[in-house]
């Protein structure tokens, strides 16, 4: 295991416990510290990123630890940026061990990478992936979102409002914060599909050949295009928009992972292969 790497993991897992003992204790210097040392990881975590991509020469995505690398450092981004604006530190609960959940299984793959290909030295490939993890992630802190939403109105409608009541933010705060978390998940989402078009064309020469994992995006762009219209059109929110904010990234994750191991396509050449 990578040295950086492993540091990262053990930040991560202590922004996680931080993070835990502010749900439970409900004491500010614990969301400070979860914060912080979430901040540190990601420091360290890009320095390693960075470094990997001075090392290689492009960034790398080739294989599946690579991209799951990617995608732990994408959740940090995702919520240090823009989990103080939703004001909701509890959001840490989710964020801090996702990302280190993250790169626990990516860290058990072998980093053996194959041989360095043209297709991945693209300007067009950079913006593409980093674009789709992070609008990944803001799916996820969405569906964190969605999912507390659900805990707190059971809390609020039960004779005994039990253990999350307290210490979840209200539900209006909560819909606002998966709201956000859609929108800017959907602006990236979006971005990385029209990226991912023009690098197609420049190495496959068409900008959709009907690969797997672009039906299943394009699917899953539409459900949340779907969410995203009905929600300011009709007033989707509440409970319909916490459950197709979960159900929603259940289709991201399968997307990024059922795709690749139960489907045949040239997808599979950046997030499945692993050089002997």
């Amino acid at each position: 295991m990578n040295i950086a790497i492993g540091l990262t993991i053990l930040l991560y897992a202590l922004s996680s416990v931080s993070y835990l003992v502010f749900l439970f204790r409900q004491r500010e210097e614990y969301a400070h510290w979860g914060f912080w040392l979430l901040c540190a990881g990601f420091a360290l975590h890009s320095a390693a990123i960075g470094m990997r991509i001075f090392t290689l020469g492009f960034l790398p995505a080739a294989t599946m630890r690579d991209t799951l690398l990617i995608a732990g450092w994408s959740v940090a981004l995702i919520f240090l940026a823009f989990g103080r604006r939703m004001r909701i530190k509890v959001l840490g609960v989710c964020a801090s061990p996702l990302a280190a959940l993250t790169l626990l299984l990516a860290v058990q793959l072998p980093d053996r990478p194959g041989e360095v290909k043209a297709i991945l030295k693209s300007i067009w490939l950079l913006a593409h992936v980093v674009a789709i993890f992070a609008g990944e992630a803001a799916f996820a802190l969405a569906a964190a979102a969605g999912l507390m939403y659900l805990l707190q109105e059971r809390a609020i409608k039960g004779k005994h409002r039990g253990f999350f009541f307290r210490r979840l933010p209200s539900l209006d705060q909560l819909d606002a914060a998966g709201y956000n978390g859609i929108v800017i998940g959907f602006s990236l989402f979006s971005l990385a599909l029209v990226t991912g078009f023009v690098y197609a064309r420049a190495v496959w020469g068409r900008f959709w050949a009907w690969d797997p994992k672009e039906v299943w995006s394009g699917i899953t762009w539409l459900i949340y295009a779907v969410l995203l219209h009905q929600r300011l059109t009709v007033g989707w929110r509440g409970r319909r928009a916490a459950v197709l904010a979960i159900v929603g990234f259940g289709l991201v994750l399968f997307t990024f992972l059922g795709v690749n191991f139960l489907m045949e396509g040239h997808h599979g050449e950046f997030t499945r292969s692993i050089a002997p």
